[in-house]
């Protein structure tokens, strides 16, 4: 893989035009626009994301996006063809493939949260986004691997096994959702959904060099999402294209009165602002707020702070593109996010502990046996057996920062912490429009190279963390490839609550600047992966 040593240069992608179809080629916005002229079909469309995951994600060393394929794929694709071929007005995605972190319901294919004691379970219903996948006329592929519940940043929690990066498949795409993201980056679908508690959406978009959007929490349905930890779960797109992120985020988003949490109030389009976005001048007069705690400082600091130099060099030189376009960069202090990952990793187990008591082996799930064994005898040994050495840690942790004595000391007192956050993200926003970070502290590590040092793991969501726990929007696109190594680095952006669609447009416009400047995309053209 070639080296990257300067903005300007071209980054280069995991596969190459020789290695994949034409149409597995393609951004959803662009397969779709061939779909809506019939030019191609869903079919067809549907038959080449199939063939690139038979060619790659199986095997030893394949990606291993997928844990389940959708049995009924092509008949799904035959209706959508259908329907267009009798005149039916068709939403704007109508016939393109999307994958599905295994997190979601569906009523079709197993949903097992990545964990065995989910194993085969296949839920009578779906999730309220899939539901609304098959409205639109999406053409649902699979379900895609992840750190089981959800609990990970690398995907190597799963318990079907690790996840690998197109990029380089000794190391992680990222986690909890590194297979929705692997999927994208090796061409294997062309939209994923995802999931995002602490950055599961975003920091495995940074390390693959795709784009994740997690939404204002309330602003896409959870029901039917598998819960993690209920006041920061927030399901969104994962994309090649910020473009693409919109039209998905148009077809799921909305209220959904089966969620209590869901925001009533409607939304503008998305995709609309993304286009904004691509228009000249999009970013004159933006306020572009770095935080001074999470990498806008010096070069020391950041390294102070745990960040790569090249994830840094990258993420600097994406907002001087910024200000050169017009944009105004202002750096800001949030004292406060500087116990973030504190708090968030005592919310979060406590919340988990609470949604993972279903999980019991008497209503459904895995069950193991005790003969002569009382009730909690069978409900122990089934956790025991069917829960991972990550779930289990954070469930012995949030059942003790829960107990009697410590519920003030311990996940209290992160409450509080939780409001300073707020208050942080308030006053940042009174001076700025948007918040910029870089979207992860460093590039994808090695497989293996953390998994036993829980501590060293839980780092990789430092910039990303705070968002959920604030409840605001965030987005990460890609912003080059470091120098160190040659793999993707990400800049996230954070706005207020429900300005999701000014991080559309933001994102748009810098995604605009940065491929001019490199000469295309970044999932380009470097052939390692046949």
């Amino acid at each position: 893989m070639s080296d990257t040593t300067g903005s300007g240069a071209a980054p280069v992608g995991p596969a190459s035009p020789a290695d994949v179809s034409d149409l597995a080629a393609l951004d959803a916005s662009a397969l779709a626009a061939k779909l809506a002229a019939g030019e191609v079909s869903s079919v067809e469309a549907t038959e080449a994301a199939l063939a690139r995951i038979a060619q790659v994600d199986g095997g030893e060393g394949g990606i291993h996006a997928f844990l389940h394929l959708a049995e009924r794929a092509r008949e799904t694709a035959a209706a959508i063809d259908a329907r267009r071929a009798a005149g039916e007005q068709l939403g704007p995605l109508a016939g393109v493939p999307v994958a599905i972190k295994d997190v979601l319901c569906t009523l079709d294919m197993p949903s097992t949260a990545g964990s065995r004691i989910l194993e085969g379970w296949v839920p009578p219903y779906d999730a309220t986004v899939v539901a609304r996948l098959r409205t639109a006329g999406l053409v649902p592929l699979g379900k895609t691997n992840m750190d089981e519940f959800a609990m990970g940043s690398s995907t190597e929690h799963s318990a079907y096994g690790p996840t690998r990066n197109p990029w380089d498949t000794d190391r992680i795409p990222g986690g909890s959702g590194g297979g929705s993201a692997a999927a994208l980056a090796a061409f294997e679908a062309p939209l994923a959904l995802g999931s995002d508690t602490g950055g599961s959406i975003r920091q495995p978009a940074a390390v693959t060099g795709t784009v994740g959007m997690k939404p204002t929490y309330g602003g896409v349905s959870r029901y039917g999402a598998i819960a993690l930890a209920s006041s920061l779960d927030q399901v969104g797109p994962v994309t090649r294209t910020v473009l693409d992120a919109g039209l998905l985020h148009d077809v799921i988003g909305g209220h959904d009165p089966r969620d209590s949490t869901s925001i009533p109030e409607a939304w503008p389009s998305f995709a609309e602002a993304a286009r904004a976005g691509q228009r000249e001048g999009a970013l004159a007069g933006l306020k572009v707020g770095v935080i001074r705690e999470l990498g806008g400082g010096s070069a020391a600091e950041g390294a102070e702070q745990g960040f790569q130099a090249g994830v840094l060099q990258r993420f600097h030189e994406a907002l001087d593109l910024m200000q050169t376009a017009g944009a105004e960069i202002v750096e800001v202090s949030a004292p406060s996010f500087e116990y973030a990952i504190a708090a968030y990793y005592l919310i979060l187990p406590a919340e988990a502990s609470s949604n993972l008591a279903k999980f019991d082996s008497v209503r459904f799930g895995m069950r193991v046996d005790v003969p002569g064994g009382t009730v909690e005898d069978v409900m122990a040994a089934t956790r025991e057996a069917g829960f991972g050495p990550e779930v289990k840690r954070r469930v012995i942790l949030g059942t003790y920062a829960l107990s009697a004595g410590y519920y003030d000391a311990y996940y209290g007192s992160a409450q509080k912490v939780r409001t300073l956050i707020q208050r942080d993200y308030d006053a940042a926003f009174a001076k700025v429009d948007v918040l910029a970070t870089p979207s992860a502290p460093t590039t994808a590590f090695r497989i293996g190279e953390k998994v036993d040092d829980p501590l060293a793991m839980y780092l990789n969501d430092l910039t990303t963390i705070p968002a959920n726990l604030a409840g605001v929007p965030g987005i990460s696109i890609p912003s080059g490839l470091a120098p160190e190594d040659g793999l993707p680095a990400g800049i996230q952006f954070m706005a207020p609550v429900r300005e999701d669609a000014r991080l559309y447009t933001v994102g748009a416009a810098l995604e605009q600047l940065l491929v001019d400047s490199w000469g295309g995309p970044i999932l380009g053209n470097a052939p390692t992966l046949g």
